[in-house]
């Protein structure tokens, strides 16, 4: 993807999946059936995914107009189970907004 903010975008959908999939999935499995492998997985994948969103988040920051005030609160988002679902249509608008990048 050229545009950074639309990488973003994916991955923070992705880490917001990760982040349901650890609570809802690999939790239960943990507690009530006695399977700590399955959180150590998704935690795993989980982690990679949130520090990749970072560097994302911080290379929109660098590659574009972006006010530090929009990149806290799409960084707030991230650590709330359901807000990257609910801002996503906002990172959209942002991402069109985005000049895009030379490969």
């Amino acid at each position: 993807m050229k545009n950074p903010v639309s990488f973003l975008r994916s991955v923070a959908l992705l880490e917001a999946i990760s982040y349901l999939a650890l609570l809802f999935i690999a939790m239960p499995l943990k507690y009530a059936l006695g399977m700590p492998l399955a959180v150590k997985i998704v935690g795993a994948v989980h982690g990679g995914l949130f520090v990749v969103f970072g560097f994302a988040l911080l290379r929109v920051l660098m590659t574009t107009n972006w006010p530090f005030s929009r990149a806290v609160l799409v960084f707030i988002a991230s650590l709330l189970p359901l807000v990257p679902f609910f801002i996503d249509r906002r990172m959209r608008a942002w991402a069109s907004e985005s000049p895009q990048t030379p490969a």
